[in-house]
């Protein structure tokens, strides 16, 4: 997964692990298992409202190694043999063609349904997930929703220069919610019978269309895990190149070495938060590090020697503080104290302009300015003064809140339908800012009346010195999937999300992630490596 980020010269947003998701663990899901063998043959599929059906294949697949497609790659090994069924379908008039895949184990299906969601602008998996799913005893669906990979945005502007709506629609919601009905009933019909639980798993973009489920669909799945979401997209989408207007504006741009000096000082300023100096900051929130405290430093980098500026420093505030207008109301949440700043403000030297260094924005917020608000792909947003800025951002509230917006506070009809919903992300989330996810369960809290009513089927766990869908096997992991089936089948509601996490001296330790807004604190005794020697506590303990 990281090589497939680091492969790209600004790094790859909103992207779920491709090679690793969360399928619970083989305990958990062999319980469940069944006698049940699948005969591959194409099954009966009813159209959901509003669509028609194209075609239905059945395939059956020997299994073995699966190589993930598109950008992500990525190989998941060991697989069984499997049935694999591909539904098309559209909406007729609007000229979309869907395609909904379902993977189902040919012996020892767990009676369990799982789909799984996309990265960026992908609305779906690519292949390895489903392997793992598989792998694990899972039946298991994805849509492209008729886009395309990761970083493929040529569905969004139609001839006329103007948003397809209907792909659009297909990305934001619809086709997750006809992916649900297809997968069931895919299921339904090759084994014969129904899935006793049905789940989502996704990050990122995933992870938003897992809060979309639990907002606009409540009763399509049981379960929901939904991981660092790429919720209040209209907003955070515009955030995220906040850090470009600044370098821009500031005519001012850190080398790598010199910002990862200022998040090395960070981290190493406020470590002890929690009580030991262990390599994590535990609450990057209360984490507050004056950079202006490195004015002057040197720094090495590949040989030379560097001294931070004043202006260094005011850059780096002004991004860690975050978007605000020109009179100093804040937008939005900045990048989290002790993420890596070189995601959103990395820049290089332009060989095509004699060197001069300049900022290289992230492809996805990039893309999102030109496309879908200014709609010219040729769009210069070096351009972008902070007025502008403010003016984007307002426009893309106004423009996309209510398609893609994924922000609606109001998940009762969720509750009463008793399904459950897990998120985990990374307090030190490059791309999405966790303090988004932690203002949503607050709206949430609000809107339902209070935290206990909310803390019976909804929690967020934040993981400290965890990237970008970290703990799906890049800098650490968490088995999310397995406290999730727990706690739908069995009422074990998870306290805690049992982690492995890497500090910053990339030392592997456990840690209990605790419930927000709880956070871990020392106990005063026992190894800094064990969860053991850790408590949840209130954050300002």
């Amino acid at each position: 997964m990281k090589k497939a980020l680091t492969a790209l010269a600004a790094g790859v947003p909103l992207v779920a692990a491709a090679v690793w998701l969360p399928t619970a663990s083989a305990d958990e899901t062999r319980n469940t298992a069944t006698a049940t063998t699948a005969a591959c043959a194409a099954p009966s599929v009813k159209a959901p409202a509003g669509t028609k059906v194209e075609s239905v294949t059945a395939v059956r697949q020997a299994g073995g190694t699966i190589q993930g497609t598109g950008l992500l790659g990525g190989e998941v090994s060991g697989v069984p043999a499997f049935c694999q069924v591909t539904v098309s379908l559209t909406h007729p008039g609007e000229g979309d063609h869907a395609k909904v895949q379902t993977w189902l184990p040919e012996q020892e299906w767990n009676g369990r349904f799982q789909a799984i969601g996309g990265s960026a602008f992908s609305a779906g998996d690519n292949g390895v997930g489903l392997g793992a799913a598989v792998k694990n005893g899972y039946a298991v669906t994805t849509t492209d929703a008729g886009v395309g990979d990761v970083l493929d945005t040529s569905w969004v502007l139609d001839g006329k220069g103007k948003v397809n709506s209907t792909a659009l629609k297909n990305f934001a919601s619809r086709s997750q919610h006809e992916a649900a009905a297809v997968g069931k009933t895919v299921v339904n019909g090759v084994y014969g019978k129904r899935a006793a639980y049905s789940y989502f798993t996704g990050c990122s973009t995933g992870g938003r269309q897992g809060y979309m489920e639990a907002q606009a669909y409540p009763d399509d799945y049981d379960g929901i895990l939904a991981d660092a979401p790429a919720i209040n997209w209209d907003e955070y989408e515009v955030a995220t190149l906040w850090p470009q207007v600044v370098l821009n504006n500031e005519k001012t741009y850190p080398t790598e070495c010199e910002l990862n000096a200022f998040t090395d000082a960070a981290v190493k300023a406020c470590d002890k938060l929690d009580g030991v100096r262990d390599g994590l900051v535990n609450d990057s929130s209360r984490c507050d590090f004056d950079p202006r405290r490195l004015i002057g430093t040197k720094v090495v980098c590949k040989g030379d020697e560097l001294t931070i500026t004043a202006a260094d420093a005011a850059v780096v505030r002004k991004i860690w503080d975050g978007p605000r207008t020109t009179s100093g109301k804040k937008l939005w949440a900045g990048v989290p104290i002790g993420a890596d700043l070189n995601g959103l403000a990395h820049s290089q030297p332009d060989e095509t302009d004699g060197g001069v260094v300049k900022g290289v924005p992230f492809q996805v917020p990039a893309a999102w300015v030109q496309l879908f608000l200014k709609k010219d792909p040729s769009f210069d947003l070096t351009k972008i003064t902070y007025s502008d800025f403010t003016k984007l951002f307002q426009q893309s509230q106004a423009e996309y809140d209510k398609v893609i917006g994924t922000d609606d506070p109001d998940l009762s009809d969720f509750r009463r339908s008793g399904g459950k919903l897990i998120t985990w992300q990374g307090d030190t989330d490059q791309f999405i800012p966790a303090q988004g996810t932690v203002r949503y369960h607050q709206q949430v809290e609000r809107e339902l009346g209070g935290a206990k009513r909310v803390d019976d089927f909804y929690r967020v766990f934040l993981a400290p010195n965890t990237s970008h869908c970290g703990l799906n096997g890049q800098d650490g992991s968490a088995d999310g999937l397995a406290a999730l089936t727990a706690w739908v089948e069995h009422g074990k509601a998870p306290r805690t999300l049992p982690a492995t996490l890497v500090n910053t001296n990339g030392e592997t330790v456990a840690r209990d992630l605790c419930a927000y807004p709880a956070v871990s604190h020392y106990k005063g005794h026992g190894d800094p490596a064990l969860a053991s020697s850790f408590r949840c506590v209130s954050p300002r303990h």
